[in-house]
């Protein structure tokens, strides 16, 4: 019988509170390592990054999780708009990490999708929901898509 992988996870930081009736974009992605002896720098890179989201203009909210032993990470993050995932992309410290992190990932999958703002912005918001979603769309038989 296979051991369980150990999860961890940086829980979901809400940050700006958008204005009612607002769409939200979510991003999802999961990275596979092809060796998770690139792990824990993977992950020293991926805390620099969620950090820099969380200062990001536009980021409504955000969060993490990491298999390390399998060399499996995931983001979750949700945005004003893609104006605004796009101006965080393409800043540093994300785009030098993402050239330098590319070499390392044997599959990298990414999903974009649309929910009322006002969902995620609500005191009742539960990310357990999110990443639900999320999860079955990465696990989803569609092309990827690169940002």
């Amino acid at each position: 019988m296979g051991r369980k992988e150990r999860t961890v996870e940086i829980p979901w930081t809400s940050t700006d509170q958008p204005e009612a009736g607002r769409v939200a974009l979510v991003m999802a992605s999961k990275f596979e390592l092809r060796s998770a002896a690139r792990s824990p720098l993977f992950l020293v890179h991926s805390l620099r990054l969620w950090r820099q989201a969380r200062r990001s203009a536009g980021i409504m909210g955000v969060s993490l999780r990491a298999q390390p032993l399998t060399g499996t990470f995931w983001t979750l993050s949700a945005w004003t708009g893609k104006q605004a995932l796009d101006a965080f992309a393409r800043a540093d410290p994300h785009a030098s990490v993402m050239k330098r992190i590319r070499p390392w990932t044997k599959n990298s999958t990414f999903r974009f999708w649309s929910v009322p703002a006002s969902e995620i912005a609500s005191g009742t918001f539960m990310p357990a929901g999110l990443w639900a979603d999320a999860v079955a769309r990465l696990a989803a038989d569609e092309p990827s898509t690169e940002i």
